[in-house]
């Protein structure tokens, strides 16, 4: 999608330092960080959500770069959420696919990003 940001972001169109690459994903810290460690995945080409017909492979790659991030940012032991909303009524505001991966403090009740 043309008009889409995080298509600009994953697709290099929009510099961004990327803290995880392959083939299918990207991942990038967020600009309005909710925790301490605030990383989006997103996949190159663009899905709406979750239930958008997502091959098999981004979501393997979506895993792999989850376990890359964590490992990287000291998360991986400690613990982490990740959160994938769909629909606007779950409160997704960028139509398309991106998995919240949040930790590096106590992430009680309540953190709930877009």
């Amino acid at each position: 999608m043309s008009d889409c940001i995080f298509c600009k972001l994953a697709n290099g169109e929009i510099p961004t330092e990327f803290l995880f690459e392959d083939d299918n994903v990207v991942a990038f810290r967020d600009t309005n960080p909710q925790a301490p460690v605030h990383v989006l995945v997103v996949p190159k080409a663009h899905y709406d959500n979750f239930v958008d017909g997502v091959p098999a492979e981004t979501l393997a790659s979506m895993e792999a770069a989850v376990r890359a991030v964590t490992e990287r940012c000291g998360i991986a032991e400690s613990g982490f959420r990740c959160i994938m909303n769909t629909g606007a009524a779950a409160g997704q505001t960028v139509m398309h696919l991106h998995m919240h991966v949040l930790g590096g403090c106590d992430l009680g009740e309540g953190l709930l990003p877009a």
